[in-house]
């Protein structure tokens, strides 16, 4: 079983509920699996944090979840939310979409935390009520104490799940979901890539660089 990130180890969620999620998880397969549960903590720590982008579970379907929100495994073809985000980064600021394992965007400082770090395989949303969602908040709020961040906030899920934790400093962009139901409801045409890009400018950072990987659109 794998062990809490060393930099975000003092969060209260490892001393509890942890333990309890930790006997669960060790009584059935679960995905993205034990090397990949805590990819998003792992790729990044508190003080390297920009922005948080933040989703549901992993894909349930086996091979897919890399432990990243919304990423996929290299090689896996982008599922349906995957691709609108893609069709909107490319209309938002004309680069090529990023390959499917979004890592890259995790090494820029971008947190792609699930509010639920595992599921079992083919049972979308099964662990969501496990006591996963206070290790987003309390993440969040790590990151928060060290600077001012964006939240990509797509869908009430995320709304809700971080509500009362941006702050007027931070950057706040709410949106629809890329889901295929919702995305035509206020996702495409919201412009998140580039809205994030330039409040970074202006606080005197560099911009993310949403482009890089290698996904061409096929599986």
């Amino acid at each position: 079983m794998p062990r809490p990130p060393a930099a975000w180890a003092h969060l209260p969620f490892f001393a509890a509920p942890w333990p309890a999620i930790r006997a669960r998880l060790g009584a059935a397969p679960y995905l993205p699996g034990p090397d990949r549960l805590f990819a998003a903590l792992e790729a990044v720590a508190p003080a390297e944090v920009r922005v948080v982008i933040l989703g549901q579970d992993p894909y349930p379907t086996p091979g897919h979840a890399n432990g990243l929100a919304f990423s996929v495994n290299p090689g896996v073809r982008p599922p349906r939310s995957l691709a609108n985000i893609f069709t909107e980064l490319a209309a938002d600021i004309g680069q090529a979409p990023p390959s499917g394992d979004l890592t890259g965007w995790a090494r820029q400082g971008v947190l792609l935390l699930n509010t639920a770090l595992s599921v079992a395989p083919g049972a979308a949303g099964s662990h969501a009520r496990w006591g996963w969602g206070a290790l987003a908040r309390q993440a969040v709020a790590a990151a928060q104490a060290e600077r001012p961040l964006a939240f990509v906030l797509w869908g009430a899920h995320a709304q809700t799940a971080l509500a009362g934790l941006p702050r007027p400093i931070d950057l706040t962009l709410a949106s629809a979901h890329p889901s295929p139901l919702s995305a035509r409801r206020g996702f495409f045409g919201s412009r998140p890539f580039s809205r994030v890009n330039a409040w970074l400018t202006a606080r005197g950072e560099p911009p993310i660089d949403w482009s890089g990987g290698d996904w061409s659109g096929a599986a």
